[in-house]
């Protein structure tokens, strides 16, 4: 279970400072889904690539031994992806950045689900109850 979680939330850190760098950075090929699902530019810096960094570096410092800010990294960054997608919906954008927002939220679903799961084995003593 526990290296499910790692292999999951790995690549969860992986996606989402690469996605949160791009959009910091102002990627070229991220502006034009970004203006299709009426994003303003002016919030790639902040909010978006800045929640999607610090949700990444959540995530890591759950994985390296501070276990509740990778826990409240993996709400966050679903909260942030349900409100991608709703924004997606909302616009009629059935672009690849909505596909994309649907990854991303599927592996911050899976890194919260492997997380609990992963520390409900170690508090159990190693058997799930």
């Amino acid at each position: 279970m526990f290296a499910a979680y790692v292999v999951i939330t790995l690549l969860a850190i992986a996606a989402n400072a690469f996605s949160g760098v791009a959009a910091i950075v102002h990627f070229k090929p991220i502006l034009p889904g970004m203006a299709k699902a009426c994003v303003p530019e002016s919030w790639m810096t902040f909010p978006i690539g800045t929640l999607k960094t610090a949700g990444a570096v959540g995530l890591l410092l759950g994985l390296i031994g501070v276990p509740l800010i990778g826990t409240a990294a993996a709400i966050g960054l679903i909260l942030f992806f349900v409100c991608a997608i709703y924004t997606h919906l909302r616009a009629g954008d059935y672009s690849l950045q909505f596909g994309l927002a649907i990854g991303f939220l599927s592996l911050a679903v899976a890194a919260l689900v492997l997380d609990l799961a992963a520390s409900r084995v170690v508090v159990m003593g190693g058997h799930l109850r």
